[in-house]
């Protein structure tokens, strides 16, 4: 296939030359030489018959010239106005080509033609240069990993254009900023740090945290240009998203003091026991399957508060970053009711359901794997710690209106409601911290760790949504957690 030829370019258009500037300009032209015919003729030094001749000739060659230095004055002019045009359009300049190639120019505006025409692709070879140089560079930034943002203007510092990693950061547009960045740049911390950079000419650092959507902790490089970018950039800002690392750091230390603190009793009564079977109930059959049954039930309640602690690990580490999926909270609400059927009847526990059908009730963005535990410990918390034996527990999906603060007009909402004794309203603030008991006693012999609701409240921050716990003493409980829809299907509201 042929590569497509570019337009030809069109002649530029030479307006007529006005009959007083052709008149002044054979004047310039032949006024010395008729001037000195006439004081010759004057003088009687030339005949009359050929000095008139003369002064004839040189009026009409004077004319001539006149009419041929102004045409290819005009065609040159115009070549130029028309490469300046096609510079403003294309940002290329194209080299002057005077209208009427055909006819010949005076050697001397030839000449200057063609000095113009070599100057002229001279710069658009610079300019080709110095745009593949900008492509290059827009190139590099593009494929840098870190946040960059380019600042610049007349006046006040103002973000111009933002990376790949940026947008994916803050949702910036390729050419412009959102408002997650204006935010950022009027952050104290980063402000300050912009203006020392712009003020001293140096490289400035900042760390600061952004606590909306999600917590986030990051360090900032405010670089500044010397000389300005093409666009009129001149300063850098680098990111560098230290949340990760941050929040290791942090639950290493959590971890080693939670666990420590919470294995020590299961750890105390499984050595005490084995020492009693190795001592005085050695030889006692009833004692020892009494004692085996309390060691196995303690090794099973560390388990499950090491896999808690693990699995909120790995949702601290992952709860700044949003899920990329979309999950049917109706159809895993139904799926959990059904795997924890038999743990209700056990306790003759009635479980209600009021599910929206299939397909109404979407979320997204969502982890279809961590909607589900979040569905799991509600029901868990409800049936451990919420009502008695013989009591009742209601689930219900439906699509709601979004609460006050929320990122989208519309979503689905996830309760989970029991008849039990309730929860004193002052303990209902503290519910979703590690390890936080309304009745330690109680909460333990159920065989809960404590972390079940601090797992579901990460999980929902991650998700961009709500968690919302009502409860008064003697009424119950209700868990309502909020999350984002999907975006509705064009025509779905016509059809």
């Amino acid at each position: 296939m042929t590569p497509a030829r570019p337009p030809p370019r069109r002649a530029p258009s030479v307006p007529p030359v006005p009959a007083g500037r052709w008149l002044r300009t054979a004047l310039l032209l032949g006024g010395a030489p008729a001037a000195a015919l006439l004081v010759l003729l004057a003088g009687g030094w030339l005949a009359p018959g050929p000095g008139l001749a003369a002064l004839a000739a040189t009026l009409l060659a004077a004319a001539a010239l006149a009419r041929l230095l102004l045409r290819d004055l005009a065609r040159l002019a115009a070549a130029l106005r028309e490469a300046a045009a096609e510079e403003a359009e294309d940002g290329a300049p194209a080299p002057p080509r005077p209208a009427g190639a055909a006819a010949p120019l005076l050697p001397a505006v030839r000449e200057l033609a063609e000095g113009l025409a070599r100057l002229a692709r001279q710069m658009q070879e610079r300019r080709a240069e110095l745009a593949a140089l900008r492509r290059a560079d827009v190139a590099i930034v593009e494929a840098l990993p870190d946040p960059l943002l380019v600042l610049g203007g007349a006046g006040p510092l103002a973000p111009l254009r933002a990376n790949a990693a940026a947008r994916a950061l803050f949702g910036a547009s390729p050419q412009g900023a959102s408002g997650d960045v204006a935010a950022l740049l009027r952050h104290p911390v980063l402000a300050e740090a912009v203006h020392r950079a712009a003020a001293t000419g140096q490289a400035q650092a900042a760390d600061l945290t952004l606590p909306v959507p999600v917590a986030r902790e990051l360090a900032a490089t405010a670089i500044p240009l010397d000389p300005p970018l093409a666009d009129g950039g001149r300063l850098l800002v680098v990111l560098s998203d230290r949340t990760r690392e941050r929040a290791v750091e942090r639950m290493r230390a959590d971890f080693v003091a939670n666990a420590s603190h919470e294995l020590r009793t299961p750890l105390a009564s499984l050595i005490g026991f084995i020492e009693t079977l190795r001592g005085p109930a050695e030889d006692d059959a009833e004692a020892r399957a009494r004692f085996l049954a309390i060691m196995a039930e303690q090794a099973e309640r560390m388990r499950r508060l090491i896999d808690d602690l693990l699995g909120l690990t790995r949702i601290e580490l992952t709860e700044h970053t949003p899920p990329a999926g979309r999950a049917d909270l109706a159809a895993l609400a139904r799926a959990e009711a059904e795997a924890m059927a038999p743990l209700f009847a056990a306790r003759r526990v009635t479980l209600a359901l009021d599910l929206a059908p299939e397909g109404t009730a979407v979320a997204e963005p969502a982890d279809a794997e961590q909607l589900a535990q979040v569905v799991r410990n509600l029901l868990d918390n409800a049936l451990r710690h919420g009502c008695a034996e013989g009591g009742a527990v209601r689930l219900a999906v439906a699509q709601a209106e979004a609460p006050r603060g929320a990122s989208r007009p519309g979503g689905v909402l996830l309760s989970v409601a029991d008849d039990g004794p309730g929860i004193p309203r002052e303990h209902i603030p503290r519910l979703t911290e590690r390890f936080y008991r309304v009745d330690r006693g109680r909460s333990r012999a159920a065989g809960g760790t404590g972390l079940g609701l601090a797992i579901v409240k990460h999980i929902v921050s991650r998700h961009r949504g709500q968690l919302l716990i009502e409860s008064e003493e003697g009424r119950g409980a209700t868990f309502r957690v909020w999350l984002p829809a999907a975006p509705a299907a064009p025509g779905a509201a016509a059809g």
